[in-house]
């Protein structure tokens, strides 16, 4: 169970995993219908994701009949030329993508036992109850639903956190889904910043949103990711995210209704790594050298004799020279020193230091 850490912008902890500024980047695989209606395939993406090093395993609960009429033309039928799902009508889609009810527990199972967490985004009230029943950790609202208000409260009346998609929302519509999680319950709330195309491109992303969002609603952000490849979620932790979301499938040569934009295993485990070293590159404001760099001080440009010199010689541009390693005085004396004359013989190759001068 997420507990809090603080009243606001709290971190959030679920089985020794912090969702905060103060840990890694925590991931989620969305399996969605990737499956293929297969459970030995379903087990088979756990244990490639659990591999990969994600954090979570998220499923979708829902049937044909709860999401939409089983209606095969207008509005109900798919005859969009650029969509992945075109000439389906979105009751036979949802066929082919659910997730059995009685998979659940199995998969769940298989992500105990490999030491991830798994929940589920419901699409309605009837979801909301068998997830329950489940005893699921948390909840993910998906961006076609952050405006189904009856379901928000729903969803925030378990007191459990909700992750929601942001995708289409307006400010406003935020401002009321918000409102009513928070009226009904619901005290762990994370904002993913998301772009409802299936892909999406970087250029149509616009992961500036997520500190805005952050500030807006003071709450933990993130982003669910359906471009292609890591950088944009890489990216995005620069700018304060502490939840991704990525579609996951074991091959996308597998077909699937989501397999198009879903991460392959080794991209998912690079999602991972790049993920931490962005987080771990953050750190704080720091000027000057770091403990680790003191040593490479000795690196910098100083200034040396170029000639060997008698007393009294003068310092020229042609014995005196900026040059490293950094055991001289600085290059900014430079042209102090030029014109002086030495008070000693000096060797070729010697540091030059003020007791040198007349």
């Amino acid at each position: 169970m997420l507990v809090n850490k603080k009243k606001r912008m709290q971190e959030i902890i679920l089985s020794g995993k912090t969702i905060g500024v103060s840990d890694t980047p925590f991931i989620i695989a969305e399996m969605s219908g990737n499956h293929n209606q297969s459970l030995e395939r379903a087990l088979e993406i756990v244990e490639a994701a659990a591999k990969a090093g994600v954090h979570a395993l998220k499923l979708q609960t829902y049937t044909a009949d709860t999401m939409t009429l089983d209606i095969d033309e207008g509005e109900f039928y798919i005859d969009d030329s650029q969509s992945l799902w075109q000439g389906n009508s979105l009751y036979k889609l949802y066929q082919q993508a659910y997730t059995p009810w009685e998979w659940h527990q199995p998969i769940f199972d298989k992500c105990k036992e490999l030491g991830i967490i798994g929940f589920s985004t419901p699409f309605d009230a009837t979801a909301v109850d068998f997830l329950e029943s489940l005893d699921v950790p948390c909840y993910k609202i998906a961006s076609f639903e952050n405006t189904d208000l009856p379901l928000i409260r729903k969803v925030a009346s378990t007191g459990k956190p909700m992750i929601i998609s942001t995708g289409m929302a307006t400010v406003a519509e935020l401002d009321e889904t918000v409102r009513m999680a928070r009226e009904s319950g619901c005290q762990d709330l994370v904002l993913l910043k998301c772009t409802s195309t299936y892909p999406a491109t970087p250029e149509n992303t616009n992961i500036l949103t997520i500190p805005h969002l952050r500030e807006l609603f003071n709450v933990q952000v993130g982003l669910s990711d359906h471009t292609m490849g890591i950088g944009v979620a890489v990216a995005s932790v620069a700018l304060g995210a502490t939840v991704i979301e990525k579609h996951f499938t074991l091959r996308r040569s597998d077909g699937g209704v989501d397999s198009a934009f879903s991460m392959e295993p080794e991209e998912m485990r690079q999602l991972v790594l790049e993920t931490e070293r962005a987080w771990q590159a953050l750190g704080t404001v720091q000027y000057g050298p770091t403990d680790a760099e003191k040593k490479s001080l000795v690196f910098r440009r100083s200034l040396y004799v170029a000639q060997d010199m008698k007393a009294g010689d003068v310092f020229t541009p042609d014995n005196l020279k900026a040059v490293r390693p950094g055991l001289g005085l600085p290059p900014k004396y430079y042209d102090i020193i030029i014109g002086k004359s030495t008070n000693q013989a000096i060797k070729k190759g010697t540091p030059v230091s003020w007791d040198l001068l007349s």
